[in-house]
């Protein structure tokens, strides 16, 4: 008797937790993969490849220091070309939302200004409104010289406050790295 009462709990403690983990919200989504993404970009583009920039401590701490937050020193810029001609640039980046990584990728136009961002995964449980067109329509056109704050000249989403931030802080950092590898002619 005392085997068979042991054996009811457990299948009830397995059941109770089956059912918690099932009601769980489901986390992240993949929107975009990064050939998806630059397929869309540069539809026109004849060939898409990439240059690796390396910061030195200097500029990465000298990034860091006007984003407030620590930057890496290796990135990777796309680069979109047609018949020897530079078509655009673009970055995979990525920025912590609450809890979780936001991955997304910024199209820049041979001047470094944003032409479109794109949300490729979202983690979280909630805030992935900043995929909506209205929030990242607000990018377009942003340079390394725009302040690119949320709060400030980028609207913060209701409801997605901290990604908002999160999304804006990653593609300044992107317009700063990008406007350094073309001063310096990295690209």
């Amino acid at each position: 008797m005392r085997s068979s009462g042991l054996r009811t709990a457990h299948f009830a403690a397995a059941a109770a937790l089956a059912f918690a983990l099932a009601a769980l919200p489901a986390h992240g989504a993949t929107y975009w993969t990064v050939p998806a993404v630059l397929k869309s970009f540069f539809a026109s583009s004849k060939k898409v490849g990439y240059r690796k920039v390396v910061l030195s401590d200097a500029e990465a701490q000298e990034i860091g220091k006007r984003l407030g937050a620590q930057v890496k020193r290796e990135w990777v810029v796309y680069v979109a070309e047609s018949d020897g001609k530079t078509d655009g640039y673009a970055i995979k980046d990525e920025e912590k939302g609450m809890h979780e990584p936001i991955d997304f990728a910024v199209k820049f136009s041979t001047a470094g200004a944003v032409e479109r961002i794109e949300i490729l995964e979202y983690r979280e449980a909630y805030g992935d409104e900043v995929r909506g067109d209205r929030f990242r329509a607000q990018f377009q056109g942003k340079t390394a010289s725009d302040p690119i704050t949320a709060g400030k000249d980028i609207d913060i989403v209701s409801g997605a406050s901290i990604s908002s931030r999160s999304v804006a802080l990653g593609v300044k950092r992107d317009a700063l790295v990008l406007q350094l590898a073309l001063k310096r002619g990295a690209l």
